[in-house]
């Protein structure tokens, strides 16, 4: 986790609360995927079908 929040210029201790309160931005995610070597994808899928839109 340290690791992790250097990675996205936050200090351990906000990485730490964000985690238990799982509450990251759309930007943070951004982040964090990049600092894994990820891809962050979001998106809306339709419930009645299954469409990803």
């Amino acid at each position: 986790m340290a690791h992790l929040a250097e990675q996205t210029g936050q200090s351990r201790q906000n990485m730490s609360n964000k985690m238990s309160r799982d509450n990251f931005s759309e930007k943070e995610l951004y982040e964090i995927a990049n600092a894994l070597n990820c891809t962050f994808e979001a998106g809306f899928i339709m419930n009645d079908t299954g469409e990803r839109i």
